[in-house]
């Protein structure tokens, strides 16, 4: 079931020959910056909305029970806040396996807190990939996340953080939060 993307992602060559690239993360990539970066920017991507669509194998669940983690949707007049880094083109080839349950790296247009736009990429989980779990409730969500855990550890502290973070940010993502509220009454209903 799990689709290793690794060997598709290099050999995207967009940015072959340059000495460093944007990379835009929305989700976990917001909080935890396990590589080196160059600089680290708040930014936006247009058209795009973050959903805990996406199943995790490898990070926040197991083949055999996959936790629910984020990807972006395609959604007209949509606008997404999470944070830029500028990276050398070497940063990818940890970037490729971090992401390698079923996100393919795109080229995107950022917008970067201090009014510059530019090229960028994206790893995005499409719904072609064999890890992808659509939509549901926010509740069916947030239940499925309460019951998972994987390699990185429980799924919860996924959504945890991601909502703190974009707190600090003063993102306002509705799924997010909403997803957040049904977790916390879960956890107070289960007394842990």
């Amino acid at each position: 079931m799990i689709i290793d993307t690794v060997a598709i992602n290099q050999q995207m060559n967009h940015f072959d020959g340059h000495d460093a690239v944007w990379l835009f993360g929305y989700g976990s990539l917001i909080y935890k910056a396990d590589f080196p970066y160059l600089e680290r920017r708040p930014a936006s991507i247009h058209h795009w909305v973050r959903r805990f669509w996406q199943g995790s194998h490898d990070h926040r669940g197991t083949p055999d029970s996959p936790g629910r983690v984020v990807t972006l949707i395609p959604q007209r007049d949509a606008l997404c806040v999470g944070m830029a880094y500028l990276i050398t083109p070497d940063a990818l080839e940890h970037l490729d396996v971090r992401e390698k349950n079923g996100y393919l790296r795109f080229v995107t247009t950022l917008s970067l807190d201090d009014g510059r736009e530019l090229e960028g990429l994206v790893y995005i989980a499409t719904e072609e990939n064999a890890a992808f779990l659509g939509a549901a409730s926010e509740r069916d969500i947030a239940e499925h996340i309460a019951r998972s855990t994987g390699p990185s550890g429980p799924n919860r502290d996924y959504l945890l953080q991601l909502a703190d973070a974009l707190r600090q940010m003063d993102a306002e993502d509705p799924h997010v939060f909403d997803i957040e509220r049904e977790l916390v009454r879960l956890i107070e209903q289960a007394g842990n």
